[in-house]
């Protein structure tokens, strides 16, 4: 049984209400991606609310937004933002993120988004909804984010490697193009099983970069040690 709750350095994550916790991909995520420029954030499918928070310690003057479909979650997340250093700067929307029409555009948006598109659906219908893209295709995240970016703004995603390829194709039907693909290992010499990938309107040419996470089990990489200590307890 997963933790129900997750104490970072300066926040602690609930999660006894949501289907998914706190896991690699979101901290990834919310440690690594760029927070130049960024005034306004969205957090598209925030869960708990980890990378929502995460982003409010990095960018101390940003505005965020985390958008959330599954009612239980965003009553956790709500709960986690108010009992944070940053309540006054995060808001979280109880929406479907399809329907959802915010009054402005944004800097930055990050997701971590559904992505199990072909397999098996659980019959828990929450887990279903944080898992499967049913309820949020790729298409209908790209499409509505490239409306919400501003003309220098920034798209980042993480998704499974095997889906890289698609997801830039989708996104070019919207004008939007890979900026940076970071590669993620997890061990030394192993395929990537996630990217993420930084999407802007208008983009020269492509940096390709790779992390890996540990260089055996239970021993973080540097890189991957130094992106996470300002968050994680025994770092």
């Amino acid at each position: 049984m997963a933790n129900i709750y997750f104490k970072f350095k300066k926040f602690t994550i609930w999660q006894d209400k949501c289907a998914m916790k706190v896991g690699t991909d979101g901290v990834l995520l919310g440690a690594w991606v760029s927070i130049d420029g960024a005034k306004t954030i969205l957090d598209v499918g925030a869960g708990t609310g980890l990378v929502s928070l995460m982003l409010a310690q990095r960018a101390p003057n940003a505005q965020i937004t985390a958008v959330e479909i599954d009612g239980e979650a965003a009553i956790q997340a709500t709960q986690n933002v108010d009992a944070s250093p940053w309540a006054d700067r995060i808001h979280v929307v109880h929406s479907d993120f399809k329907l959802w029409q915010p009054s402005h555009q944004f800097d930055l948006i990050v997701s971590n988004p559904p992505y199990f598109n072909e397999s098996l659906t659980s019959p828990d219908i929450q887990r279903n909804l944080a898992r499967h893209n049913q309820s949020l295709s790729y298409k209908e995240l790209i499409g509505a984010a490239a409306k919400l970016l501003t003309n220098e703004g920034s798209l980042a995603v993480i998704i499974p490697s095997d889906v890289s390829t698609l997801l830039v194709e989708i996104a070019a039907e919207y004008q939007l193009f890979p900026h940076i693909i970071l590669d993620v290992l997890t061990k030394p010499g192993a395929n990537p099983k996630r990217n993420i990938i930084v999407f802007k309107k208008s983009v020269k040419q492509i940096d390709h970069q790779t992390i890996t996470i540990e260089l055996s089990r239970h021993c973080y990489s540097d890189e991957f040690a130094a992106l996470l200590r300002p968050f994680y307890l025994k770092l």
